[in-house]
């Protein structure tokens, strides 16, 4: 038999041997399961009821976090539903209990408006407020590019949207649908500059 025919034969059978081969041990692909998905996300209700005022800032700070941040999700509470983020409106200095807040728990957001009178950005104010729930501490002093960097960054500063360490600090605190297990330790952060 001519060596071409030998090639040709040899390369057939080894192909053949290498389909069945995968064939046999393959297994099939697990099916995509959107429960699964959405059971990795961390719901979190706030309660604004107390916030009078600032009702606007806070669902452009809660749409912040939402739209940056894949594993936890803020939504408002229903009347009479226990909330794990308290949002009240306060004659003083922003200040948020530091979270990461778990579900059953419970954060306290103060929404002080004498930040605003001294013409600190209201929006600004509730989307760092809520990073300190999610767990985030301030950066102080920091530019304006860093959501936690609060005051630090003057008045002249609107930005309310979490920078990619700070989204990842997020992540990591809520990975796979857990808050992370560090004591939360009810520490007060008080954001006057």
């Amino acid at each position: 038999m001519p060596l071409g025919t030998w090639l040709r034969a040899g390369t057939s059978a080894a192909a053949l041997v290498l389909a069945t081969a995968g064939a046999a041990t393959a297994a099939p692909a697990p099916a995509y399961e959107p429960s699964a998905a959405r059971a990795a996300v961390v719901t979190l209700r706030y309660d604004d009821s107390r916030a009078g005022g600032w009702e606007a800032a806070i669902a452009a700070g809660v749409a912040s976090w939402n739209a940056n941040v894949s594993n936890v999700k803020l939504v408002e509470a229903a009347p009479g539903t226990q909330a794990e983020i308290v949002i009240v409106a306060t004659t003083g200095w922003p200040q948020a209990t530091l979270g990461p807040v778990r579900p059953g728990r419970q954060v306290r957001v103060e929404l002080g408006s004498q930040a605003v009178g001294q013409g600190y950005d209201k929006t600004r104010i509730a989307a760092h407020e809520l990073g300190h729930s999610l767990g985030l501490p301030d950066t102080k002093p920091g530019p304006c590019s860093q959501l936690m960097s609060g005051s630090s960054a003057g008045t002249a500063c609107t930005n309310a949207v979490p920078n990619a360490t700070e989204r990842s600090r997020v992540q990591s605190a809520y990975a796979n649908g857990v808050a992370a297990l560090v004591p939360a330790g009810g520490r007060i952060l008080v954001d006057a500059p």
